[in-house]
């Protein structure tokens, strides 16, 4: 028989655990509870049972009763699904409960003035609050012990996993709400933490508020068994939620967070929102805040041309000038997919800007097709991103390398002094600084070449930066297809370093440089700390929540150096009006010679011989000296 039983109950709650109640259910037990709270006013009203008038009773009852179920319809209290009930559908109650005492308050006090209904026939004042304060109780306790039933007979049993919320405020209560109401995953909250030394030591839902060195430490996560933190401050400042991450990566913890309001779904919020943390949350730095008087002055109903339009920092530069409504922004570049991807992304943007927006494909080191661009055009201001720039592959071809970075840069700038360019910005790099490879060696080159061309009419401007997070062939997204692939992780040094902008930011830093720019500059950004690339992988692997994933040490790629040169010391820059934003201290070359010496290595270049073409760009660039290179010899002997 016992058997039996428990068969029977395991087939109904494997049958029921997922339905809901029917809101007219839940209606019904309401208006139970209705007359439950009637009967229990009127047997202890004083006396008992034997001071009630049937009559009054009956009539006191129908009409309370009406009024108490139109309220109930109004508010729709009984419409929740029960297991999901919060504060909202506790608010409902308080209306539907509330609302007809205040209803019988006003009654009463009219009535006592007027007598249009017999007094008998009317809840006194101490009989509205016993009835509806008690039917508010009886409502709660019902919804709270169905919940109750759910939780322990029906629910779904599932390893819970105990979790720390970052933020006692309201994220962090509507996070512990989330996360509660969570179908697919049990959640024990085991404690918050909040700076805020008022809520400290206080509750949330039952949960204690501590201090982060109370909770964020080895001891007390091993002891709670904790393998979650999320972080529920949607405004934190970036450097803090940097700082909490990492000691939560470094306890062996999962690390999330809670997005922006804005970005809830309906303005509503549930646990799968919550988001992992990315490596690019670890990078970023506070935002750079610009004054962007000095761009709209510079962009605005002008016709600029990006070249390079279609990669990284090319695709983000155009995306920024169609805020500053210029006249016509021209992209060109050669790649065609990627060109295609532009124009469809920025086509549906800027819908009702379509006629400011010319997508050209070419080829900056083809004169004939550039000039016929600029014919067409002529545009006002020219941003120069075009450029190959993965080392390994321009230390095998320096042809290439040449003829783009260089002899291509030439052709824009000959090109723009030709067509009366007011400024001509060029997008450089940290790898110009004492290069140790070819391609960081044409960017010094082109760098030298429109440094020595800035005239009257023409301004020639150059930027240089670091890596920039999520560029095509950065490292971030390399580790990523490696994380998916299972691992492992390469590095080519465990102590190599670099430095980190991401791409909004070095973009918007090119367009002030560039409006503050008088010709001739090179302007350097403030990139912070450098980042060590093995911590970088290791962090990432800490994210993934991927185990055994291992670090592979493969060896510095040609040309690659250990550590990049920082682009912004006392020592090598002058300050400008905008603190990150500095003017490099560089040797200046007479136009003459770089005439001759471009000329002479054209000549070289045609004869397509890799050790003469990088022999020649050493005697140009006296500082660029090979590293891990087939090219170092050249070095050797020419220190004999």
């Amino acid at each position: 028989m016992r058997n039996s039983i428990k068969k029977l109950s395991f087939l109904l709650v494997k049958r029921y655990r997922h339905s809901t109640l029917s809101q007219w259910v839940i209606l019904m037990a309401d208006v139970v509870l209705f007359f439950a709270s009637f009967i229990l006013m009127e047997a202890f009203r004083g006396g008992g049972f034997a001071g009630l008038s049937l009559r009054d009773a009956v009539v006191k009852l129908i009409i309370s009763f009406m009024v108490t179920l139109i309220f109930f319809f109004v508010t729709g209290s009984y419409k929740g699904i029960i297991r999901h009930a919060g504060m909202s559908d506790i608010y409902k109650i308080l209306i539907a409960t509330i609302g007809p005492a205040v209803l019988y308050f006003v009654v009463n006090i009219i009535n006592n003035q007027f007598h249009v209904i017999p007094q008998g026939f009317l809840l006194s004042y101490r009989e509205t609050v016993t009835v509806y304060m008690l039917l508010t109780v009886f409502m709660i306790v019902l919804r709270l012990f169905m919940q109750r039933i759910y939780n322990d007979f029906f629910r779904r049993r599932r390893p819970t996993t105990n979790v720390v919320i970052y933020g006692a405020g309201a994220a962090g209560i509507i996070a512990y709400n989330a996360l509660h109401q969570d179908q697919n995953n049990e959640y024990h909250v085991v404690a918050y933490i909040d700076d805020d030394m008022s809520k400290v030591n206080q509750q949330l839902n039952g949960v204690p508020v501590m201090r982060m060195r109370n909770v964020l430490n080895k001891k007390f996560i091993d002891s709670k068994n904790v393998k979650q933190l999320i972080i529920a401050i949607p405004t934190i400042r970036v450097t803090h939620k940097q700082a909490i991450t990492n000691r939560g990566l470094d306890l062996g913890l999962t690390v999330k967070a809670t997005p922006q309001v804005s970005t809830w779904l309906n303005g509503s919020f549930s646990s799968n929102q919550i988001e992992d943390i990315k490596i690019e949350d670890l990078l970023e730095r506070e935002s750079i805040k610009l004054d962007n008087v000095n761009i709209v002055r510079e962009v605005v109903d002008k016709v600029v041309m990006v070249t390079g339009a279609a990669g990284s920092i090319g695709s983000e530069i155009c995306r920024q000038l169609m805020l500053y409504k210029p006249k016509k922004v021209i992209m060109l570049d050669q790649a065609e997919s990627p060109m295609y991807d532009l124009q469809f992304e920025l086509r549906g943007t800027y819908k009702d800007q379509l006629e400011r927006m010319e997508f050209v494909i070419a080829n900056v080191k083809d004169r004939a097709r550039m000039e016929e661009v600029f014919q067409l055009y002529h545009p006002n201001l020219v941003y120069h991103a075009a450029a190959y720039k993965h080392v390994p592959f321009m230390e095998e071809n320096p042809y290439e390398a040449v003829y783009v970075n260089v002899f291509g840069t030439r052709n824009v700038a000959d090109l723009s002094i030709k067509y009366g360019v007011q400024k001509f910005v060029m997008i450089s790099t940290d790898k110009a600084v004492n290069p140790t490879n070819v391609m960081g060696a044409t960017k010094r080159m082109a760098e030298i070449y429109i440094q020595s061309r800035s005239t009257e009419t023409t301004h020639f401007v150059t930027t240089r930066f670091g890596n920039v997070l999520g560029s095509n062939g950065s490292v971030i997204p390399l580790f990523k297809k490696q994380l998916a692939a299972g691992g492992p992780l390469t590095v080519t040094h465990k102590d190599i370093i670099r430095y980190f902008m991401t791409i909004p930011e070095a973009c918007n830093l090119v367009l002030e440089a560039g409006a503050m720019g008088e010709g001739g500059d090179i302007f350097v950004f403030d990139m912070g700390k450098p980042v060590k690339i093995y911590d970088l992988a290791r962090k990432m692997i800490q994210l993934s929540g991927l185990h055994g994933i291992s670090i592979k040490e493969i060896g510095l790629r040609p040309g690659e150096k250990l550590y990049e040169e920082l682009l912004a010391t006392k020592e090598n820059t002058i300050p400008t009006y905008h603190p990150k934003i500095m003017r490099a201290q560089v040797r200046r070359y007479a136009l003459d010679a770089i005439d001759h010496e471009y000329n002479e290595l054209w000549n070289v270049l045609e004869g397509m011989d890799d050790m003469k073409i990088v022999a020649k760009m050493k005697s140009i660039v006296p500082e660029f000296l090979s590293n891990n290179s087939v090219y170092c010899k050249l070095d050797e002997n020419s220190s004999k």
